[in-house]
């Protein structure tokens, strides 16, 4: 009782943080009030092929970025390098590790990296390059920690560091997330709740901004080159908050058909829902399928596809291999790969 009253406690919490830090009103464009979007692009081949819809899942390392407090329902420890080819040429890599303590404690570490690759700088004096390269990338990192608090309740969060470099320009925030999951009574039903991405705001600073000015050109003999430096706004983190049911719809040995349903709302743009389902043919291979971004109007994003190999190596150690197609609308469609180890 002690538990569940806790539980509730937190959910509400939950709940206000995400409410309070949406200060946009509902029937407002909400897009383009952020930084870092790439905070919101789906982690992992395996939660992607579902739709996104992994917040009450618990099996896979993916599981620090949807929702940190499954990972205790980990059965084993997991290592994943996840790597997609995202729009116009980036790239984004994402690597997990998942460590478990003992059966009811886990801890674990995740990087992502998004690419924008080298293009010349261009002058209007030297149009065709000065010989020089300017290079964008965004960064994060971050630390979890999870624990079971009973065999069917468990909670985690993790802290995490933001960076954002424009060619001399930068900006970095330092964020948490926080999740918790339950399996219910009812067929083993999983329920996942987690916020991401509370904390402190991005502002972009770097030898860019500094310009030589003359505070009055129509005074004669006062200093001409008086440095100063361009103001930037403080722009906020984009807040998630997840929902998420997962159950088995059929489980004999090891056969077994898992369905998936996440709402997702964000603090930059609609609430959006994800679903998807997987197929599990004796523990080995995979097949997915899922649709993302449900009822939100003009949206790119739908149908994923994807497959997945585990081999085992007959000494507790399984090699895992995931591969993902989904539809991305005028941009066409976006791939990833993931190889891992578990162990």
């Amino acid at each position: 009782m002690v538990i569940i009253k806790r539980t509730s406690v937190f959910i509400g919490l939950l709940i206000i943080l995400s409410m309070g830090q949406s200060k946009v009103c509902l029937s407002q464009s909400k897009v383009g009030t952020t930084a870092v979007p790439f905070l919101g692009i789906s982690v992992g081949p395996r939660a992607t092929a579902m739709g996104g819809a992994f917040t009450a899942m618990c099996n896979d390392a993916t599981a620090l970025y949807y929702n940190p407090g499954s990972i205790a329902q980990m059965e084993n420890s997991q290592f994943l390098a996840c790597h997609t080819g995202w729009l116009v040429n980036t790239s984004l890599n994402w690597i997990g590790f998942v460590f478990k303590l003992d059966p009811s404690n886990a801890i674990g570490i995740h990087i992502t990296h998004l690419d924008y690759g080298e293009e010349d700088v261009t002058t209007v004096d030297e149009p065709e390059g000065t010989g020089e390269k300017w290079t964008a990338l965004d960064f994060a990192a971050g630390l979890s920690y999870a624990r079971n608090l009973t065999d069917r309740f468990s909670i985690g969060g993790s802290v995490k560091y933001v960076q954002q470099r424009l060619w001399n320009e930068s900006a970095s925030a330092f964020a948490m997330d926080v999740g918790l999951l339950f399996v219910t009574d009812f067929n083993n039903m999983k329920l996942g709740m987690s916020i991401s991405n509370f904390g402190t705001d991005m502002h972009m600073d770097g030898k860019d901004l500094l310009k030589r000015i003359d505070l009055d050109p129509k005074v004669l003999g006062n200093n001409e080159t008086i440095v100063s430096k361009l103001k930037t706004e403080n722009w906020p983190l984009p807040l998630f908050f997840r929902v998420g049911v997962a159950m088995d719809l059929m489980h004999l040995g090891t056969n077994r058909i898992t369905i998936a349903i996440d709402a997702l709302r964000p603090s930059d743009n609609t609430e959006i829902i994800n679903a998807g389902g997987e197929i599990a043919l004796g523990n080995r291979v995979f097949l997915r399928g899922g649709y993302k971004s449900l009822f939100r109007e003009r949206s790119e994003e739908g149908l994923t596809l994807g497959c997945g190999v585990n081999l085992s190596m007959g000494n507790a150690i399984t090699w895992v291999f995931d591969y993902t197609y989904a539809d991305f609308g005028l941009f066409q469609d976006i791939q990833m790969m993931a190889i891992g180890i578990q162990f």
